[in-house]
Formats: C-alpha cells, sequence, structure tokens
C-alpha cells in the first residue's frame, strides 16, 4: 500500500480551466512556488488540424509580471499519439517544448524544478506558460499543474492569487 495520497502530496491546479483553442495561443493561469519541492505541468493537446504548437515556460516575481521565459533547460516527456499508444517518451531538455505535427491527440509532461526557477533569479517565484498559436479553431489544450508540496497536509496551500 502505498503512502503517497495524491490530493494531499500534490496540489492540482487546473493551468487552462477547462480546454481551450490554441487558435490565437493561450496564456496559462500562474502558480506560486512557495510550497512547491517539483512541479510538472501536464498538457492534453487535441490537434485536429496538425500544428506544431509549442509550449513556453514562463516565470517571473509575480503573477503579474511572470512573462519571463525560462532559461535553464526543464526535462519533458511526450506521447505524439495517445490513441495508439500509453507511452511517454524523454525528450530533449529544453526551454520550451512542440508538439509532433500531426493530427493526432498528444500528452506532453514538463518537469519544472522550484530551484532552477530561482537560480534564473532569486525574486522569481512564480511559474506559468504560454502555447503558441496553432492558427486552427479546431486544435484544444487542456493542462493541469501537479504540485508536489514540500508539507503535505489534507488541504495544501493555495497555488493561485
Amino acid at each position: 500500500m502505498s503512502n503517497i495520497f495524491l490530493p494531499e502530496h500534490f496540489k492540482l491546479v487546473s493551468g487552462t480551466q477547462g480546454p481551450r483553442t490554441t487558435n490565437g495561443g493561450v496564456t496559462g493561469e500562474n502558480i506560486k512556488l512557495r510550497d512547491a519541492q517539483m512541479v510538472w505541468i501536464v498538457a492534453s493537446f487535441r490537434q485536429a488540424v496538425s500544428h506544431a504548437t509549442t509550449i513556453q515556460p514562463v516565470v517571473g516575481a509575480t503573477d503579474a509580471a511572470c512573462t519571463t521565459s525560462i532559461t535553464f533547460s526543464a526535462e519533458w516527456w511526450k506521447n505524439a499519439d495517445v490513441s495508439s499508444s500509453d507511452t511517454l517518451t524523454k525528450q530533449t531538455s529544453g526551454t520550451s517544448m512542440a508538439c509532433t505535427a500531426g493530427a493526432t491527440d498528444q500528452l506532453m509532461v514538463i518537469k519544472i524544478d522550484p530551484s532552477q526557477v530561482i537560480g534564473q533569479s532569486s525574486t522569481y517565484d512564480w511559474l506559468g506558460f504560454t502555447i503558441a498559436t496553432s492558427s486552427q479553431a479546431t486544435d484544444f489544450v487542456d493542462v493541469k499543474y501537479f504540485i508536489q508540496t514540500k508539507y503535505p497536509q489534507a488541504t495544501p496551500l493555495a497555488a493561485i492569487s
């Protein structure tokens, strides 16, 4: 039996408040890293029309100023076609990540270490993301943050303002 309980050890936050079209781009919800030990950005893409849609993690000193692209290489994994496999494949670490061009449903997982965010600038303790426009009204994304908390508790601290 595991002693890890998802809602107690991980703060779960919607980054897009449900599925959003990537037509015109997406600016995600920003989260505060004050209680974060590690963060995973999990993005489900529905690519009805082929496009190599890019996601860019951003950081900042405040919620409103969370607009600076990361300069450190983050680890990430991708499944370029979830209908044919459940395998996430580790990709080359980078400062931005892209879907595989193709009309497939895709899953992307990005690992963000809060110490790397602080290493980029000691005043940075907010994390967010932007998704470039696909110029396709039928392409969608749904993003969730999985925040591994430093202090597990029944009700983890709020991560949004």
